[in-house]
């Protein structure tokens, strides 16, 4: 029996480019290599296509686009094209390991519908739905699922004033783009003068020109892991601990004033609760394949909705793969168990 053909892809334009390529060295020492035939494929941050053959270690370091390592290819139907050595190279299945804009939000997605190959993740529409967070929180109020309040700002719009805002939602506040992952651009919020400087940051972040005002919650960040397609199944819940307003970039990837609890230190039934709403969020979103769930819970003890991520960071200790592996999947065969949920999806002509 032929080995699978996949496509790893990393890199990107959006400012999670260096998350991408920690995500993809990890992902590329965990997978089992001899179960798959595969093509590595970097785009850098100008956009540009590059087959990779070099050391994983050139990626994590960003050290990846040497010429003795890159080649210039080009896609095309069911597989990309060895521009230099004029070869088709046929691809059954890619791997966005790309957060953030042209990876995360439907783009490249999109591209592989177009060119007839399999892709892990959710699909065109989902991934653009939960990449933006003003559509995210209008579809989760409408099925009922709870979130923080909230304004959505928009550049092209008349705004409203902080004092109007603050009639609708009493201070403190998180404000953040609306198309931005990893908390680039997410500012806590206490007075006018910070309100000010976090709306020119988070629209600088933002792609599309909006941004979200929300109410900060009192309370502590769990997430939940979630896999599937027409079967959906949870991995464990974990818990967020931080000394900081919220859980930012350094907390996120260098642990400063972080610390993670996998399993969350929930009783019983804070913790099935958690994941029945991580459930619900990803079914109401058309979410396939993978997700990881944000949530809050408050002071009183009800959870609340944070966000969706379609293709969460995939380092050796990501969340994500942290949850699976909690809940008794290993990396290595988690990442097996998510291309067989990409094989099993139609994909145009496939």
């Amino acid at each position: 029996m032929s080995k699978l053909k996949i496509g790893v892809v990393f890199g990107g334009q959006s400012s999670e480019y260096s998350v991408s390529l920690h995500s993809a060295g990890s992902f590329l020492h965990q997978i089992h290599k001899e179960n798959y035939d595969i093509t590595c494929i970097a785009i850098d941050q100008t956009g540009h296509f590059f087959l990779y053959e070099g050391p994983i270690e050139a990626i994590e370091h960003d050290e990846w686009k040497q010429e003795q390592f890159v080649r210039p290819c080009a896609w095309v139907h069911r597989g990309v094209y060895d521009v230099d050595n004029e070869i088709f190279i046929p691809l059954d299945v890619i791997f966005p390991i790309l957060h953030g804009k042209n990876g995360e939000d439907g783009a490249l997605q999109g591209m592989c519908e177009l060119l007839n190959i399999h892709y892990v993740g959710c699909d065109i529409l989902s991934s653009a739905m939960c990449m933006d967070k003003e559509i995210m929180h209008i579809l989760c109020d409408e099925s009922g699922i709870p979130c923080a309040d909230y304004v959505c700002l928009k550049k092209r719009e008349s705004q409203p004033t902080f004092e109007e805002i603050e009639e609708k939602i009493p201070l403190p506040w998180i404000v953040k783009p609306c198309n931005a992952g990893s908390s680039y651009g997410v500012h806590f919020v206490e007075n006018k003068e910070q309100f000010e400087e976090a709306c020119k940051d988070a629209f600088f972040y933002d792609g599309r020109g909006k941004i979200l005002v929300e109410k900060a919650i009192d309370g502590f960040e769990i997430g939940c892991a979630v896999i599937g397609n027409d079967h959906i199944e949870t991995g464990s819940v974990d818990e967020i601990e931080i000394e900081s307003a919220f859980f930012d970039f350094e907390g996120k990837y260098a642990m400063k004033g972080a610390e993670i609890h996998c399993p969350a230190r929930l009783e019983p039934r804070l913790f099935e609760s958690a994941q029945m709403l991580a459930k619900a969020a990803y079914q109401t979103m058309g979410c396939t394949g993978l997700a990881r769930v944000d949530m809050f819970v408050t002071k009183d003890g009800e959870i609340i909705l944070n966000e969706l991520n379609t293709i969460p960071g995939f380092t050796a200790t990501s969340r994500y793969p942290s949850m699976m592996q909690a809940a008794g999947l290993s990396f290595s065969d988690l990442i097996d168990r998510l291309i067989a949920l990409a094989m099993e999806r139609q994909v145009s002509a496939c």
